[in-house]
């Protein structure tokens, strides 16, 4: 493709793209397709000559639109928002444009420094302490996912843990992880991939009225296990839950790990950025006196396009001893003298793209008074949400929704547990199956939950409504 051909098809892809967000509402919110449909309409064998490009939108058009579940859509409203914005997209344009590998500053020095650039300005942004900065003994990392950044942080703290010989030596010992059944499922992923185990991540209890890991449980397996014989290694403590967006006691946690040197790993995947917000920053306590790393996800709620998880560190050191190799064919002279930062040790791949380029175009887009603007808005309209919930008889709210997510559930009078589960899954379903709303469910004490989650800058009021205004009708439906 000659850079004539790109630029004519290229400006054909940007309206393409303005043109699907102008006109998102008039899809179904969830994709309609069955199993196997969108790969029966697809071509058996690749083709042998080179075809056109306007041929390639025609089936983007054609066969695979309607098997998009549509994830910008404003009544799209189930896991978590994955926002993807104007800034972003182009952002993210330049940076397949450029086609960088970053894997070290000498292969690219803008790559890497715009990077300490932005992770730095989103500590600022979120009030986290002055040691996560990248010019401190700490620093900030761009990863694809938080499942990344927990297993990262795996390695740190295993690397810690084990005196700095677990790199060299592997694991000599019983090490052990601790969570609550609320942590997010990637910690037991990297339990396994690292080589601990499943079986050695402990469950801590939680508080019964507010999901919230207990401190006091915490402290007594971590006395067991020294007991054990066994080495405590890292607790994941969560700002904000996947499946209710409940809040672990960071400092008190943090307490029991000081006290026994246990690294502490802070999720906030979710919930992170709405520290952006001075009256929200309540949610990092504990941050900077006790956690050994924290992440947190742009691409979720803060309109930056998947993917991009920011992963700080109080002290890179272990983690850069945990993934250090330096191959002939990687030394270089900056490297070698010790000023630069090298990424490729701040993550598991070697490789990297240029994903600074897109915080970066937001950042600067939207500000900080824009960004407060998003979380603040969507953080109201979930409220308004829950208090519709809070007055109708005929549901039940969990309680508390400091974020964007509403759990809630219809009540059915005298019916049992497990067939008021059903109901509210069937009701679920028809919900989605109508293609105007989508929402997903957790569980919560063996019952059903609907998760309501506000965070596309898309949403308004209007759509709020909307939803709820189904959901009734469902209900009625049902009943």
């Amino acid at each position: 493709m000659s850079p004539e051909e790109f630029r004519k098809f290229g400006k054909q892809v940007v309206d393409w793209i303005a043109d699907y967000h102008a006109g998102i509402e008039s899809h179904p919110v969830r994709s309609q397709v069955g199993p196997g449909e969108v790969r029966q309409r697809l071509p058996e064998h690749p083709p042998e000559e080179g075809e056109s490009f306007e041929q390639v939108l025609a089936d983007l058009d054609r066969v695979l639109m309607p098997g998009v579940t549509h994830w910008q859509h404003p009544s799209f409203f189930a896991y978590f928002p994955a926002n993807a914005t104007g800034p972003a997209i182009l952002g993210d344009l330049l940076s397949s444009g450029l086609g960088v590998q970053g894997m070290v500053w000498a292969t690219s020095p803008a790559c890497t420094e715009l990077e300490t650039v932005v992770v730095d300005w989103l500590a600022e942004l979120l009030g986290l302490p002055a040691h996560f900065r990248t010019d401190a003994a700490g620093g900030g990392v761009i990863q694809d996912s938080a499942s990344s950044a927990v297993l990262v942080a795996c390695l740190a703290a295993l690397e810690r843990a084990g005196g700095g010989q677990v790199a060299r030596r592997g694991i000599t010992a019983r090490h052990v992880l601790y969570a609550s059944a609320h942590t997010h499922s990637s910690l037991e992923r990297a339990a396994r991939m690292v080589g601990v185990g499943a079986d050695n991540v402990r469950i801590v209890d939680v508080d019964p009225s507010t999901l919230a890991m207990d401190p006091a449980h915490l402290d007594a397996l971590i006395r067991a296990d020294l007991a054990a014989g066994a080495v405590p290694t890292m607790v994941c403590a969560t700002i904000g839950t996947t499946s209710t967006t409940a809040i672990d006691p960071v400092r008190a946690i943090g307490e029991v790990c000081r006290e026994h040197g246990v690294w502490l790993h802070v999720d906030a995947a979710y919930a992170g950025v709405a520290a952006v917000c001075p009256e929200l920053r309540w949610i990092n306590d504990g941050v900077a006196e006790f956690a050994d790393s924290y992440c947190t996800n742009p691409h979720k709620w803060l309109l930056t396009n998947f993917d991009c998880s920011v992963l700080w560190l109080a002290d890179r050191a272990p983690m850069i001893d945990a993934l250090s190799i330096l191959p002939e064919y990687l030394r270089n002279p900056a490297t070698a003298s010790g000023e630069v930062i090298d990424y490729r040790d701040w993550q598991v791949p070697l490789g990297r793209r240029f994903r600074a380029l897109k915080l970066w175009s937001v950042l600067r887009w939207y500000g900080a008074a824009g960004l407060r603007e998003h979380i603040r808005g969507t953080v109201g309209l979930a409220r308004e949400f829950a208090s519709w919930v809070r007055e109708d008889p005929r549901f039940a709210l969990l309680e508390p929704h400091p974020f964007g997510l509403v759990c809630f559930r219809p009540e059915f009078p005298g019916v049992p547990v497990e067939q008021a589960n059903e109901r509210t899954m069937r009701l679920m379903e028809s919900l989605n199956d109508s293609g105007e709303v989508y929402l997903t469910h957790t569980k919560v004490d063996g019952r059903v939950l609907l998760r309501f989650a506000v965070g596309s800058p898309r949403t308004e009021r209007r759509h709020v409504e909307a939803a709820w205004r189904r959901v009734r009708d469902a209900v009625d439906a049902a009943s």
